[in-house]
């Protein structure tokens, strides 16, 4: 088993701050371990303006963002392509890469694993499972890292900041919206963003417009909106669900009924059953002990990028401390 002071799990923008400020105050044993084949985590994917006032007092693009980060971190362990299956151990888990599955241990972990959007099942929406229905994290990076155009008039859902960042998305690949559909009365944004959404991009925005249905057999052809009591079909080609951001925190199951002694438990003992999202989350937020600690958007509030760094910095910091 690998021992070490520190391990990080989620290679993005809290996750890498958090190593980056350990390694400079002295603390040099520090890995950070990242699922995807790179790190910076979802700003790689986000080439719009937006990221990094708050840690860096610059407005910069999200790829440039992520790539700050990641040159910050240069002279840490960072382990891409590399799964966390379970905690065997409170403070111990069981990683898959492409050196097969191995233990690790740390004296402290930190949860970075950020945050994910739900899917059209967990809200409930009707019809076919078709490749034109996507998030906007998966809508980033067909646009952004592939450069795909995945269809030319969607929908966007949603109500929230993460709705018109998708805009935008589209705008840069050359898609035209056909609108946004809020089920809510109220925006979760500026006033000026649904404004701008129609005088800049020519997208109206519709609130109190449920979606009720995604219509199609091999693609999507049109959804179907509740409004007032009243259900209208609306053509389109693709749905972007954006938004209802859960955090990403199930590893955290399998350590709830642990003892606080390193004696290793079955996974299928040890992990409970919940019922919905909300309950993983303020599970996540009890289990944050002396042993694991929680960063960014991991903890269950959307925050942006340069915000969970601050954040993280500020952890590490203490963390520091109690490691000395």
């Amino acid at each position: 088993m690998e021992n070490h002071d520190v391990i990080i799990i989620g290679a993005g923008p809290a996750g890498l701050a958090a190593a980056i400020c350990l390694q400079e105050n002295g603390v040099k044993d520090v890995v950070v371990l990242e699922r995807e084949w790179q790190a910076g985590g979802a700003p790689r994917h986000c080439g719009h303006y937006g990221f990094g006032w708050e840690s860096h007092r610059r407005m910069t693009t999200g790829p440039k963002f992520a790539a700050r980060m990641t040159n910050a971190a240069s002279g840490i362990d960072i382990r891409t392509a590399t799964t966390v299956l379970e905690f065997t151990m409170r403070n111990a888990l069981r990683v898959h890469s492409s050196k097969g599955i191995y233990d690790m241990s740390a004296k402290r972990i930190i949860l970075a694993t950020g945050t994910r959007e739900q899917t059209g099942a967990a809200r409930f929406i009707g019809g076919r499972r078709l490749s034109q229905v996507m998030n906007s994290g998966t809508l980033q990076q067909h646009v952004y890292l592939k450069n795909q155009k995945p269809f030319l008039r969607p929908a966007i859902i949603g109500n929230e900041w993460v709705t018109f960042s998708a805009l935008m998305t589209c705008k840069h690949a050359g898609i035209k919206p056909i609108g946004i559909f809020a089920e809510e009365l109220k925006l979760d944004v500026p006033w000026f963003f649904p404004m701008g959404a129609g005088l800049r991009y020519g997208v109206p925005t519709h609130t109190n417009a449920k979606l009720v249905s995604i219509n199609g057999q091999s693609h999507v052809e049109s959804i179907e909106i509740e409004r007032k009591g009243k259900r209208t079909v609306v053509e389109c080609d693709g749905v972007i669900l954006t938004g209802k951001f859960q955090a990403e925190v199930s590893l955290l199951a399998a350590r709830r009924a642990m003892p606080p002694f390193s004696a290793v438990m079955p996974a299928q003992a040890a992990m409970p059953i919940f019922e919905n999202a909300s309950q993983v989350q303020a599970e996540a937020r009890m289990r944050e002990t002396d042993d694991i600690r929680i960063l960014g958007n991991a903890r269950g509030t959307v925050y942006t990028a340069g915000r969970c760094v601050v954040e993280a910095r500020n952890a590490a910091e203490a963390l520091v401390k109690e490691l000395r």
